[in-house]
Parts: structure tokens; C-alpha cells; sequence
């Protein structure tokens, strides 16, 4: 009888040397998952295309885990050779505006939403299959995890759970049919409905599904009856040494920061208060860290907000780290739709961390609304309130005038990386046992 370790095989697209937040969810549960007595096998492609490169994540693949990879193809590689910056664009999800969309994003678009189901990846599905066949018959797995988006590796979990009779936990990492750009793919009726049929199969064939805000669970519990557990993401102890404070009143965006992200109630309340209040002008800035869309810029500069705006542009993980620990307020903006209530954004958990204060702007109903007011880490706004946003920001520069800004935050531990792992493999061990 073997009394070994559990063997997991878990298949995800984002692997360092990949940037930006889809790789974090993973990359974190795989460092703890030993600790708790499971070896994790990770399954990931020999030869990406990622919008987002960042080396520096390297460091933090644990060498108690088994990496395997397989060679993909996918029509990034070739969009990139002709395409270039648009290309890159697009893939990591900076859509223009549909008026602002030049001919070739157009047609982009239209490829990747109804020629590429469910996602440029789809490629990679059978020969990861059949690859993983083997691997999983030579090496008795009984667990696989598949986690999207791109959800074409959910397709691979359905095709080895017929062939095998293994347990299959799906993890979406975000919504498949009702994610934000999902309307921006210019789908047929046809591809739209096959990205639905898809999304159930999953959904009915899966042993387990796993999301990470109670809003998908409770949209998916309409599509399914299978068991879903709600595993949001988190923080990990990062070892800095001190960080010293921002002189000017900074206000920090750190990630993408989308067309349709656009917070012209944020800007309207900055250009206000900088033409009211003298001091405040003198001391404010705008600090943008990672890729951000030309109509989020043309608003800022609409706005005459210009010359307080710093702009980083992509920076590693480490120093995004730095950077919002050194800031005096963090931004955390989403989308104005009923579609994005279930987005709790990676950052916000390494947020509530930087012991800064967070503004929060999104729609009412927000599942990460609820996160800010238990944790007392910040103040979240709808996109309807800015006499009260404009307020909240004049009451932070005043306790920074003071040199009394600070946040005192509850709760936090139970969104630690250990502690989430510790609640995966609680499920693992129960699901296989």
C-alpha cells in the first residue's frame, strides 16, 4: 500500500517566467502544498506566449514540486510577428474602445472570439491530452486541477476525466461566459453559444469546482449541481526591508488598468480638488505601476491631471511590492457592470497588507466591497458617489498633512497563501479519500 505523499497534477497556462496576476494563484499554492503532505506535478507549456514577463518570480517555484512541459502552439507567436505592441495588447486583456479600434484590432478580435474557442489556447488541448494520458497512467495520478482562464485547459481536464476515472477540480480564477470582455470578442450567435455549451460541460463534468468570490459560486450554481467551494486568492509574507513613505500625497494604481476601468468620477474629483485646494495641488501625485490603456491617459489628460501623473508602466513583482507600500493611498478600480460583482482583484490581498489605506470603485454589490469593510482596510465607492469619494480623498490628505495617515486592519490572516493552502488540501485530501 502506498503511504506516500498525494500526487496532484495540476495544469495551468501562467508559470513564471510569466507576469501580472495569473500566475500568483498558483505559484503560491504549489510553494505550500507540501507542507501539507501532497506533491504537486505542474503542467505547463514549454513555449508561451506571454504578454508579461517577469524573471524575477522564478525564485519563488518551489524545487519540492515536479514541472513538466509540452509544446504549445498558438496564434499569438505568429500575431506577434506582424502585429507586434497591438498583439501583446489584446492578450493580456487591454481592449481599446470599441470607436478607438482600428481596423486590424477589429479583426483581431473577431478571430480570437469566433475562430479560437473557447481562447487562443484551444491548440494546446489535444496534444496535452494525449501527453497527459501517459503520464497519468505511468505515474497512477488520481487528482488533476485544471485553472483557468484560458479556460481551453478546463477542455483538457475534460478530456482526460473520460479516459480516466480521476478526481477533477476546476478552478476558475474568473468567470468564463460573463468575464468583462467577453462582450468585446465581437462573438456569432453560433460561437457564443458554443462558448456556453462549453462552460457546462465543465461545469456538469467536474468532481469539484473551485472560484474565488461568492458571486461566481452563486452564478454557477445555476449552471450545475456539483460541489463549489470558494477558495479566494491572497497574500504571501513578503520580506522587505523598510519602505520609506512617498513625500507627495500619492495616490497608486498598481496592474492593468483597462479602457473600460475608467474611473472619470476619480478624475473629476482629483482635477476638482486640485483647482479648490492650493496645498493639496502642491502635494499631490498620481502613480501608475503596470500596463495601462491610451483611453485612461486621454481622461487623465482631459482632466488636466498631466502634470501630477507618474506613469512606471510595467515593473516586477517585487518592486509593484515596493510600490504600493511606499504609496500614501492605494487605487483598486473594476469595471461598472453587474458582470465584474464577482471580481476580487489578486492585488487587493497584497493591499490589505501594505498597511496603506484603499480606495475602492466599482459596482454596487461588489464582492470585494464586503472584504474592505471587514478587514477595515479602506473605503469602497460605487460609481455614483463622488461627492463622497471627493470627501474621503480631501479627509486622507488631511491625516497625510498630519503625518497621521494609517490603517488599522482586521482579519487579515485567514487570506494568507499558507492558510488558503491549508483549506486546498483539506478539499484534496477529502475528495481523494
Amino acid at each position: 500500500m502506498d503511504t506516500g505523499p498525494q500526487k496532484v497534477l495540476i495544469i495551468t497556462y501562467y508559470w513564471p517566467p510569466a507576469g501580472g496576476p495569473g500566475v500568483q494563484r498558483w505559484l503560491k499554492f504549489v510553494k505550500y502544498l507540501p507542507d501539507f503532505g501532497i506533491t504537486p506535478i505542474v503542467y505547463v507549456p514549454e513555449n508561451p506566449t506571454y504578454p508579461i514577463v517577469d524573471e524575477g518570480l522564478l525564485a519563488d517555484v518551489t524545487d519540492r514540486a515536479i514541472i513538466l512541459k509540452h509544446k504549445i502552439t498558438e496564434p499569438y507567436g505568429l500575431a506577434t510577428a506582424f502585429s507586434g505592441k497591438k498583439s501583446r495588447k489584446l492578450s493580456s486583456g487591454i481592449i481599446p474602445h470599441q470607436k478607438k479600434q482600428s481596423v486590424l484590432e477589429r479583426l483581431m478580435l473577431w478571430v480570437r472570439g469566433n475562430l479560437f474557442i473557447p481562447d487562443a489556447r484551444v491548440l494546446w488541448v489535444k496534444p496535452s491530452v494525449k501527453y497527459l494520458s501517459r503520464y497519468i497512467r505511468d505515474n497512477n495520478i488520481d487528482t488533476i486541477i485544471t485553472s483557468g482562464p484560458p479556460h481551453s485547459l478546463h477542455l483538457i481536464g475534460l478530456g482526460l476525466k473520460k479516459e480516466f476515472t480521476v478526481n477533477w477540480v476546476a478552478d476558475f480564477r474568473d468567470p468564463w461566459t460573463t468575464i468583462g470582455y467577453h462582450k468585446a470578442l465581437k462573438l456569432s450567435s453560433y460561437a457564443s453559444g458554443k462558448h456556453k455549451k462549453l462552460e457546462r460541460e465543465v461545469l456538469t463534468a467536474a468532481d469539484t469546482v473551485l472560484v474565488t468570490s461568492n458571486t461566481t459560486k452563486t452564478e454557477f450554481r445555476s449552471l450545475t449541481s456539483r460541489p463549489i467551494e470558494v477558495i479566494t486568492n491572497g497574500y504571501d509574507a513578503e520580506i522587505i526591508g523598510k519602505i520609506e513613505r512617498d513625500a507627495k500625497f500619492s495616490l497608486a494604481h498598481i496592474g492593468s488598468f483597462l479602457s473600460e476601468r475608467n474611473p472619470r468620477i476619480l478624475w473629476e474629483s482629483l482635477s476638482e480638488l486640485v483647482l479648490e485646494h492650493s496645498a493639496f495641488a502642491n502635494d499631490f501625485e498620481l502613480k501608475l505601476i503596470g500596463a495601462v490603456s491610451r483611453e485612461v491617459l486621454d481622461s487623465i489628460s482631459e482632466h488636466r491631471l498631466d502634470s501630477y501623473l507618474n506613469n512606471l508602466g510595467y515593473v516586477p513583482h517585487s518592486e509593484a511590492v515596493k510600490q504600493q507600500r511606499s504609496a500614501q493611498v492605494l487605487l483598486l478600480i473594476e469595471i461598472n457592470s453587474d458582470d465584474t460583482k464577482s471580481i476580487i482583484p489578486g492585488k487587493l490581498f497584497e493591499y490589505m497588507v501594505s498597511e496603506r489605506p484603499i480606495i475602492g470603485i466599482g459596482p454596487e454589490g461588489s464582492d470585494f466591497a464586503s472584504i474592505l469593510k471587514e478587514t477595515n482596510t479602506g473605503k469602497f465607492f460605487t460609481y455614483d458617489q463622488k461627492a463622497s469619494l471627493k470627501g474621503s480623498i480631501l479627509a486622507y490628505y488631511e491625516l497625510y498633512r498630519e503625518n497621521n495617515l494609517k490603517v488599522y486592519p482586521v482579519g487579515l490572516q485567514q487570506y494568507s497563501r499558507k492558510q488558503l493552502t491549508a483549506k486546498l488540501a483539506s478539499l484534496l485530501k477529502k475528495a481523494n479519500g
